[in-house]
């Protein structure tokens, strides 16, 4: 196999925003993100038209590169609106540190926006039926979580309140976070009570439902503390894709993110010990538990026990999701774009009451599908180039 070459800290992330948590009646997708967008621009103290290499996928429009440029009256050189889910925009950010470096643009733009909740009901999916599938009426995608939880259970054993801890320990960092869309108090005796959707998994081991955009700001390294004080360099990436429909997922407690991290972690040079502060894509409760043991936190068979005792919260020996993931913060559809902020936010020490002490190394990783399509970012303060 081609021995992955990439720019290791040549490209940073100099400014990230979100725009639009919770529910924003009369706006569409667009509108969303070119509010994200116009938010995460003047962070950066620039202008639209200085954008050069735009990267978006929005859910409801196929071309939706071309759209956004159109809105914001810009002419990029280099526009990629490719979509796997919610991994898409962390390989965004991995192809736009290739085309900085390369000299293709010099201000690369990743966005997303999605009025997932207001247009509840009003929202055509894009997504090919799966005719393997269709016949068993599976609810979609929490009846395919389900099934890796039932296996992970199956094969490592799962108790319900390790899920809990997982959904609880989001809870608490969302109550840190102003921009949360939930943040009243959860316990787990509020947990397991809560109703169920897809055996074993309930109602509060599902992701939000909610209207919401995100935006970060690329440039080159040697640019980017003209932008920001504290940018969070690009040092390793990667992604990888092994099925489609999650009846065809090799092994349905081993996601491809053993080898998107591996690879991200090769590339940056550290260890999953290295890092302070975790942002991982937990649409589900089950998810979390199975990114710790692929990105090596632990063990095969031990994310379950890992999660317990509020390892994962704020506090914890590990911060996982210091937002408030897609389980407590915000889910429009997809999630990814969300860990990419936070981790800048965490590295440039702007987190207010949720900021991990002396973050200087983080990880974010995006999930696409039914645990289909994984990408794995890390992100550095200046002192880790």
């Amino acid at each position: 196999m081609t021995q992955d070459r990439f720019p290791r800290g040549k490209a940073a992330i100099v400014a990230g925003a979100t725009y639009g948590i919770g529910q924003m009646p009369g706006m569409s997708s667009m509108d969303l993100a070119v509010g994200a967008s116009l938010a995460a621009l003047d962070q950066a103290g620039l202008r639209p038209d200085q954008v050069d290499g735009l990267f978006i996928g929005l859910p409801d429009d196929f071309m939706s590169g071309l759209g956004f440029a159109e809105y914001l009256g810009i002419s990029p050189r280099l526009t990629d609106n490719n979509r796997t889910g919610g991994s898409s925009f962390l390989t965004h950010a991995m192809w736009a540190a290739l085309a900085l470096e390369a000299g293709q643009c010099d201000v690369a733009l990743i966005a997303y926006g999605s009025n997932q909740r207001s247009g509840a009901g009003k929202l055509v999916s894009s997504m090919r039926p799966s005719p393997n599938e269709a016949p068993y009426r599976l609810a979609r995608p929490v009846g395919a979580y389900a099934l890796a939880a039932s296996r992970y259970a199956h094969q490592y054993g799962l108790k319900r309140e390790q899920l809990g801890a997982v959904a609880i320990a989001a809870r608490q960092w969302a109550m840190l976070n102003p921009e949360a869309a939930m943040r009243e108090p959860l316990d787990m005796a509020q947990y397991l009570s809560a109703r169920m959707v897809a055996e074993p998994l309930s109602v509060r081991d599902c992701c939000l439902v909610t209207d919401g955009a995100a935006a970060v700001v690329m440039t080159r390294a040697d640019r980017a503390r003209d932008h920001c004080a504290r940018p969070a360099y690009l040092l390793g990436a990667a992604a990888a894709t092994d099925h489609r429909e999650i009846t065809n997922m090799p092994d349905l407690t081993v996601t491809a993110a053993v080898r998107s991290g591996a690879r991200a972690y090769a590339q940056a040079g550290v260890r999953p010990q290295d890092i302070d502060v975790l942002e991982l894509y937990d649409a589900f409760t089950i998810n979390p538990i199975l990114f710790l043991e692929d990105l090596g936190f632990c063990a095969k068979g031990e994310g379950a026990a890992f999660v317990e005792n509020g390892r994962i919260a704020p506090g914890g020996e590990l911060p996982v999701n210091t937002n408030g993931g897609g389980l407590s913060c915000v889910h429009p559809g997809m999630y990814g774009l969300f860990t990419m902020v936070e981790a800048y936010v965490q590295l440039a020490g702007l987190g207010g009451a949720r900021q991990v002490p002396g973050a200087s190394l983080a990880l974010a990783h995006g999930n696409g599908g039914e645990l289909s399509s994984q990408a794995t970012l890390i992100l550095g303060a200046a002192e880790t180039l």
